[in-house]
């Protein structure tokens, strides 16, 4: 099976694009049938606190919360 890391360095200030990583890899990827990752880098990491997940909302895709559990649910890795 292929797998995908994907390496993401954007953090809450663009919750748009912060969120986009976690939407390609648990409604993409993973569905789709590839092993995937995630790799935060830089201000990426702050993604992963929990004041800051309950308040990331971008435009047009789900918010990071849902995002998040779903990655879980998932089995999708997480590299710090």
């Amino acid at each position: 099976m292929p797998g995908l890391l994907i390496v993401t360095s954007t953090g809450a200030e663009d919750p748009t694009r912060a969120s986009i990583p976690f939407h390609i890899a648990c409604n993409g990827a993973t569905p789709a049938g590839t092993e995937c990752s995630i790799a935060f880098a830089g201000d990426a990491a702050e993604l992963l606190k929990p004041d800051i997940i309950a308040n990331v909302f971008g435009l047009g895709i789900p918010p990071l919360r849902d995002l998040l559990d779903k990655c879980v649910v998932q089995g999708i890795k997480f590299y710090v």
